[in-house]
């Protein structure tokens, strides 16, 4: 299995290099030279577990990675750190199953890829014959710092630098991030939104001078964000294995097509949910829930992407973004793969802030469905969801649901559904408390944390157990033309 860029000028790589680089030479994303299909059956596929499920599907992408690499990578990232044995399980409530991708250290979905993204870079590294220092360089909306940082602590041969909106994402998850451990980690609040975070690490990404800088240093840069292809793939598992549960459980039947819904912002984890439709998964309709940052939503429905928009920050912050990634490699799939349009749009983005799509492409737009839920929605999501069911779910969760009940609305689909939820409610326990009431509003989070515990008789995750206490490690902060001075400092070049 080969990967080219997106934006076609790249050179065609492994899946090793591919995973190294993080993003093509010429800016663009890797994409695999064709979606590799799913040759067992369903039944088959049902009997695995997690990780034997995680193995069939990601060595079909990555098979330059021999057996034993791959399950060694595969057994160390799907291990007890996840608190459930199942690690994405599906829960029935309020009829749809939510398939919980938040069992893991950080209580977000970012674990699922980012606990196996370490292990595959140090591998791809030694198969490659790398010896330089791989300096992870990453922007969060709030999950994928926090799981990333995680997933590198003390990786030899590794460092990892994350960038978040210093005033944008709640006071659990800049605790989780601000505490972390590990020499081989920095943390640095941007004065900015997300959006300002991910383009000034893309520029970096490309800024020839500085990464030959970094060469001369002995060190290279890689990502972990979702633009890396190593970060995308571990994804798609967990699609497949929604699909196979739901089968074996019998509550569908084989070949029947089940619609998912997906909380995105990025947009990579819907897109790992059309990488899983390609291999043969039989998806329906993959709904797309924005929050009042409804970039996609607005794209979905009329084939214009147009980021020139107030920024909102949401009571779903890891999804307020407007420069959605992973929409690039969208767009070149149903764009016939026309690399030299894709890097027109790219371009247009940059310097208009806007891009329109051509009419057979608006027609492929239809494999979606795109809505957005405001604040008040998802809170009221957050309350209907717990009144009819006592299941309690969290404000990014809440997002998809309020889509998922205006999609029912509008097309009377009663199919099967999978919602995809992306965090624990314990992330965002003042959110929780606004529509829950469970105690009051002058308690801190963390206080709220242990009473949202005790009356909902819900288990506090370990992942933040005593977070309260734990010392504040990292309190650097920078404006967003300063990143490249602060990288250096960091790095000592």
């Amino acid at each position: 299995m080969l990967y080219r860029s997106t934006r076609g000028k790249g050179r065609i790589v492994e899946a090793s290099t591919a995973i190294i680089r993080g993003i093509a030479e010429d800016g663009g994303l890797y994409v695999p030279e064709e979606f590799p299909k799913i040759t067992k059956s369903f039944e088959e596929l049902s009997k695995m577990t997690y990780q034997e499920l995680a193995f069939y599907i990601i060595k079909k992408y990555f098979d330059d990675f021999n057996d034993d690499e791959l399950k060694e990578c595969i057994d160390k990232a799907y291990d007890d750190k996840f608190e459930n044995p199942l690690i994405a399980p599906l829960n029935y409530k309020a009829d749809a199953y939510f398939l919980e991708l938040y069992h893991g250290k950080t209580l977000a979905f970012k674990d699922m890829a980012l606990s196996i993204l370490p292990h595959l870079l140090k591998t791809a590294a030694k198969k490659i014959g790398i010896s330089k220092e791989i300096v992870i360089l990453t922007a969060t909306s709030g999950d994928t710092g926090k799981a990333a940082l995680e997933g590198f602590d003390s990786v030899d041969g590794t460092k990892i630098v994350v960038f978040y909106p210093k005033d944008g994402v709640s006071e659990i998850q800049k605790r989780q991030m601000t505490t972390q451990e590990g020499e081989n980690t920095f943390v640095v609040g941007i004065e900015g939104n997300f959006d300002d975070a991910q383009n000034g690490v893309k520029e970096i990404f490309s800024d020839k001078a500085f990464n030959e800088l970094l060469d001369k240093n002995n060190c290279m840069l890689s990502s972990a964000n979702s633009i890396n292809i190593g970060r995308l793939v571990p994804q798609v598992v967990y699609y497949v294995y929604s699909y196979v549960s739901l089968l074996k459980d019998k509550e569908i039947e084989d070949g029947e097509k089940v619609n998912v819904v997906v909380p995105t912002g990025n947009f990579g984890n819907i897109l790992a949910a059309f990488y899983a439709k390609e291999m043969g998964v039989p998806l329906g309709r993959l709904i797309c829930a924005s929050n009042e940052n409804k970039v996609l939503t607005d794209f979905i429905n009329t084939g214009i992407y147009d980021r020139k928009r107030e920024f909102s920050v949401t009571n779903s912050p890891s999804m307020d973004i407007l420069i959605s990634s992973n929409l690039e490699r969208f767009l070149y799939e149903i764009s016939g793969r026309d690399d030299v349009l894709i890097n027109s749009l790219m371009e247009q983005l940059k310097e208009e802030g806007k891009y329109e799509i051509r009419e057979d492409m608006k027609d492929k737009l239809k494999i979606l469905y795109g809505d957005f839920a405001n604040e008040a929605e998802t809170l009221k999501a957050v309350k209907e969801v717990y009144e009819t069911s006592k299941y309690v779910i969290d404000t990014h969760t809440a997002v998809a649901y309020d889509v998922y009940e205006k999609y029912k609305k509008e097309t009377g689909d009663n199919s099967t559904f999978v919602i995809a939820s992306t965090a624990s409610p314990f992330k965002f326990p003042r959110s929780i408390n606004e529509v829950l009431r469970f105690t009051d509003d002058s308690a801190s989070d963390f206080e709220m944390v242990q009473v949202l515990s005790n009356k909902m008789d819900l288990k506090i995750p370990k992942g933040i157990e005593g977070l309260e206490e734990k010392e504040i490690r990292h309190k650097v902060t920078c404006k967003k033309d300063e990143m490249r001075e602060v990288i250096k400092n960091f790095l000592g070049v």
